[in-house]
């Protein structure tokens, strides 16, 4: 007898608000609570509170839901302050005191090494800093709405709908006073609908703007853009089209570390947190005890941001890294410093780096600071190394304890542990793991 694919009913959402018990944060910063044994994940609740909620996604492991309502807040729980909060995807954490925040982020790290890395460990004092006005850089985006209102600043959380921004009590200082004066300018180009986004960064040689338009600009846009740089001395880079961006006014950027010069170009990754930086720079040194005959290999070093510390103490620093603008940036950037004792090399770290001429050579300390994807792909290379102290900065908590694992299995012990407060009133969490040869 035949038999006939009957397709299952799809099932209907239960909207109905319900009441929860959050017991903690996920590694994202959103509230967990539990609707029998299944976790429901609600973005902007504490532990400890309880509330109603009403789930917006239902699957066989898990549900998320919308919070409706604080019906016991937590004693952590605090007012945002920025005016724009709930509607803006820049932070998530704002309603959480900065101070719990740490610690919360703390909690979230021994508790994924614990379950995937089997590693336990009491952590090292968090590295922070001040909590509003850190970030050095900012990506907003442009877009001409409907109603013919210019649209510019950052998306809404889970959506592709922007938020205007015209002040961001994260954003540096000096580069949030030229917001409402850039979005004027913007607003007044004929061009003003190609206009695709706009990148600020601090640099030692002035505020740094990047406007990006999807087609060429009418030559007045191109001058009324200058002209504002200009009047505001800020270094211009303009991007048309399919064309790289080229710099129309100012001096090339660049950002000190004591007595280093690094130069980079707006679309180069730097780090967000100019003091975290520094800070994590100097514990990521004493960590690995840096001494004038060591050989050191530093893994995704992107412009040189660890490599060339690194090589003002060390007999000789192996930079590798997988785009070869950053390569090329941190060769300019090590003759820049005078620095003759460093080397980059451009690598694909997914392959086998023994078949590589910086992998054939012996390395007894090494560095690591990947992209959230971890380094799974070099971590067999960087355990078989023998190198007495491996030193891994992480940006994702999770990619970092399914990576130690690799070092763990192969007679590494963790040795410290620490939090660095990288992206305040964020979920993402930057941290730092020391590990020595057993």
């Amino acid at each position: 007898m035949a038999r006939f694919f009957k397709p299952q009913k799809k099932k209907s959402l239960d909207t109905k608000h319900k009441a929860l018990s959050v017991t903690r944060l996920d590694h994202q910063g959103d509230g967990v609570a539990f609707d029998g044994k299944k976790p429901v994940f609600v973005a902007g609740a504490l532990p400890g509170e309880e509330i109603l909620a009403q789930l917006t996604e239902d699957k066989r492991q898990y549900a998320r839901a919308k919070l409706i309502k604080v019906v016991k807040p937590s004693s952590e729980r605090v007012p945002a302050f920025c005016s724009l909060y709930r509607q803006c995807g820049g932070c998530n954490l704002q309603h959480m005191n900065h101070e719990a925040q740490v610690a919360a982020k703390q909690e979230i790290l021994s508790q994924l090494m614990k379950k995937f890395a089997s590693a336990e460990l009491n952590q090292d004092a968090p590295v922070v800093s001040d909590a509003t006005g850190y970030r050095r850089r900012a990506r907003l985006s442009v877009k001409v709405a409907k109603d013919g209102e210019l649209e510019m600043g950052f998306r809404q959380r889970n959506s592709n709908d922007i938020v205007t921004v015209k002040s961001c009590p994260v954003l540096d200082a000096s580069l949030n006073a030229l917001l409402p004066d850039l979005y004027a300018m913007l607003d007044g180009l004929r061009g003003r609908r190609i206009i695709g986004h706009v990148e600020l960064v601090t640099s030692g040689a002035g505020r740094v703007l990047l406007v990006r338009a999807i087609k060429t600009l009418h030559a007045e846009d191109v001058e009324t853009i200058t002209a504002f740089a200009e009047q505001n001395d800020v270094v211009l880079y303009l991007q048309q089209g399919d064309d790289a961006a080229a710099r129309l006014a100012g001096e090339q950027p660049f950002y000190e570390l004591d007595d280093l010069s690094l130069a980079f170009e707006p679309q180069d990754f730097i780090q967000v947190n100019t003091d975290i930086n520094a800070k994590m720079i100097a514990q990521s040194l004493a960590w690995l005890d840096v001494q004038p005959e060591d050989a050191v290999l530093d893994l995704f070093c992107g412009l040189g941001n660890f490599s060339l510390p690194l090589a003002q103490k060390a007999k000789s620093v192996v930079g590798i890294e997988g785009v070869e603008n950053m390569v090329e940036r941190a060769s300019q950037n090590a003759s820049r410093n005078a620095l003759t004792n460093a080397r980059f090399y451009h690598a694909n770290l997914e392959l086998d780096a023994e078949e590589t001429v910086w992998g054939d050579q012996k390395y007894n300390k090494i560095l690591l600071d990947p992209a959230r994807a971890g380094a799974l792909g070099v971590m067999p290379y960087v355990a078989q190394s023998r190198a007495e102290r491996i030193v891994y900065v992480s940006c994702n908590p999770a990619t970092l304890a399914r990576d130690s694992q690799v070092l763990l299995d192969n007679g590494y012990i963790l040795a410290r542990l620490g939090m660095l407060d990288m992206f305040p009133h964020t979920g993402h969490l930057e941290s730092m793991a020391l590990f020595v040869r057993a």
